[in-house]
């Protein structure tokens, strides 16, 4: 599952590029979705993607940060070792929890999210209809709606996120320039992404995205600071296609299976947007069972843009690094994650990734182009037929950089 809001996942200080960033991440599955993947579910669109509910990832956040699988999961690791199928009768259709990211630039972000479960038919994924709101130490305020349906036999598949929010960030060193920088920004954000199975377990679609937001500076030289760098808030509308492949067994917390979600947003003036530029993602993710229960994850990302204004080039988007606070033209990295199962109810992770920012003659050979992130976490299950689990994250980065994440769903 990933993490929509909660996810937004923890990263919590909401720059003005992770603002825009949020609708991509929902778009390309970057956050999961669970819940409000648990972030913006992730942000609303580094990828606006099918995972930003699927568990959303809440990212994926975002969101999952998607409901995908196309059957019956049948989970034997921490997300439950029952098919999956209809909530228990005793169970109720309900989830609320309280969502906590911590980094030292990112500040602290406490918030909460509340979600209802259903089911549209026996053969359909379970869908997600919920809401999420965060509050951060630097006095932020973001609020979302989600919703994140499977119907029809799990033949349509589709995906919403409404966000509006004041954000105020404190940058000790904005986007590498050595420079520290106050602003302050408006977001109101609308996304929205719809599958359809044309074979097997293949799905085609298309996307749209649009926001408007402003970045003020909060002080006469911060405004200036954003003048010279170009940082300016801006109005985007966008639409695209998405090819999307999905053999998870379960789309909360899959054992076996993979799946891949290529999409393109093009940015148009005759959209109701300010400029016109494209941007393309790729991600692949597998998964593995072994060992009694145990489960090895792998995802492989990436985002390239063309045209684009410089705050909406691709991110960072590994656990430990505040989305949005390193951008290049382009962006890939590479995630592995161990997944082990300590109980009916409880599990573990162990991860480690590699980002790379390249493009306009930057490349992956140079060391301060390349963004390493590990870390640990705790998971309990909180639904055990659908695999929704509660996951503390802790991560750590280069040059400084860590979070500590309460969120609903695992990252991918």
């Amino acid at each position: 599952m990933h993490n929509l809001w909660l996810s937004i996942d923890g990263e919590k200080r909401f720059s003005s590029l992770r603002k825009f960033q949020i609708i991509g991440g929902v778009l390309a599955g970057a956050y999961p979705v669970s819940l409000l993947y648990a972030a913006f579910l992730t942000a609303c669109f580094g990828a606006i993607g099918a995972d930003a509910w699927a568990g959303s990832g809440m990212q994926d956040r975002e969101v999952m940060l998607a409901a995908r699988g196309d059957a019956p999961a049948t989970a034997t690791s921490v997300a439950g070792a029952e098919k999956a199928g209809k909530p228990d009768d005793r169970e109720s259709p309900w989830l609320i929890m309280p969502t906590l990211s911590a980094s030292p630039k990112l500040g602290t972000s406490l918030g909460v999210m509340a979600a209802y479960l259903h089911y549209f038919d026996e053969k359909s994924q379970v869908s997600m209809f919920g809401a999420a709101a965060q509050y951060t130490s630097t006095h932020s305020a973001v609020g979302a709606l989600i919703a994140n349906a499977s119907f029809g036999e799990d033949h349509h598949r589709l995906i919403g996120l409404v966000a509006s929010g004041l954000i105020k960030n404190d940058y000790n060193d904005y986007l590498g320039t050595g420079q520290p920088l106050k602003t302050e920004d408006n977001l109101r954000a609308a996304v929205s992404r719809y599958l359809y199975r044309v074979y097997d377990n293949w799905f085609v679609g298309g996307q749209a995205v649009f926001t408007n937001y402003q970045v003020v500076g909060e002080t006469l030289l911060d405004q200036e600071t954003l003048n010279v760098l170009g940082v300016k808030g801006f109005r985007a509308g966008g639409i695209g296609a998405a090819a999307y492949h999905d053999s998870r067994d379960n789309v909360n917390n899959p054992q076996k299976g993979w799946l891949m979600n290529f999409n393109n947003v093009a940015y148009r003036d005759w959209l109701g947007g300010d400029g016109n530029y494209d941007v393309y993602r790729l991600d692949l993710r597998g998964f593995w069972e072994h060992g009694g229960g145990n489960v090895l994850a792998a995802r492989q990302s990436n985002q390239w843009t063309f045209d684009a204004p410089l705050s909406a080039n691709a991110p960072v988007v590994l656990r430990g690094y505040k989305m949005g606070q390193y951008l290049g033209k382009y962006m890939s990295s590479v995630e592995a994650e161990e997944r082990l199962r300590l109980g009916k109810s409880w599990g573990a992770t162990l991860f480690y990734g590699m980002a790379c920012l390249y493009g306009n003659g930057e490349d992956c050979s140079d060391s301060k182009n390349r963004y390493p992130s590990w870390g640990v976490g705790i998971q309990y299950i909180l639904k055990q037929k659908e695999g929704i689990v509660a996951n503390l994250e802790y991560a750590e980065g280069k040059w400084d950089n860590y979070g500590i994440y309460l969120k609903m769903g695992y990252a991918y």
